[in-house]
């Protein structure tokens, strides 16, 4: 189990975006980041990254090496930095795991796959093109669809509301234990627990 993983949590860069819906990934990376007591540092991948162990393997081993990485561009452009840094890691992309919003499931739900489309997600696609594959883990943070007719792009760059706030460190705090799980136990394990959640 040395073989290191890349988990990149995607949101737009800066004060202006930092509680939006969009940012959901980056959110669970700071909790992520927080639990190991690791620190973000710039990195020439126009990313900031922290290198850190995850969680602890059976017999209180710790876990797997892992980079965690938030991407310095918009969402749309994401691709670049994350086959960036899967080649200088040296990250296969069946090891990468990218957190991310996802308005197609219920608001505190949390959802994995490997592989499959984007489902209209535009961080997503691009990074599939960009690292040529969409053989990557996904763990989705759901933050619901909008209400009435409220056009997507608009909702997912608005603040998360008030009820949601209070129920935002739940939600958080089960992306972080997804990715815990997908890198200390494999996927599977993760969806078996996490699909039965919701």
């Amino acid at each position: 189990m040395s073989e290191r993983w890349l988990v990149v949590g995607l949101g737009n860069p800066g004060p202006t975006y930092a509680g939006n819906r969009h940012n959901a990934g980056q959110m669970v990376l700071d909790e992520l980041a927080s639990r190991c007591g690791a620190s973000f540092k710039a990195h020439r991948a126009n990313a900031v990254v922290a290198e850190t162990r995850l969680g602890t393997l059976p017999g209180g081993a710790p876990g797997p090496r892992v980079v965690l990485a938030k991407p310095l561009t918009y969402m749309n452009t994401s691709g670049g930095p994350v086959s960036a840094l899967s080649k200088y890691y040296d990250v296969p992309p069946e090891r990468v795991v990218v957190v991310h919003d996802e308005v197609d499931i219920p608001f505190g739900t949390i959802r994995l796959k490997a592989a499959g489309g984007e489902g209209g997600h535009n961080g997503l696609r691009d990074i599939s093109k960009a690292l040529g594959t969409r053989e990557y883990v996904r763990v989705r943070a759901g933050v619901g669809r909008p209400p009435g007719r409220q056009d997507t792009a608009d909702y997912v760059l608005k603040d998360f509301g008030t009820a949601e706030r209070k129920d935002l460190p739940f939600l958080l705090d089960d992306a972080a234990d997804a990715v815990e799980t997908v890198v200390t136990q494999g996927l599977l394990a993760a969806q078996g627990t996490f699909h039965a959640k919701g």
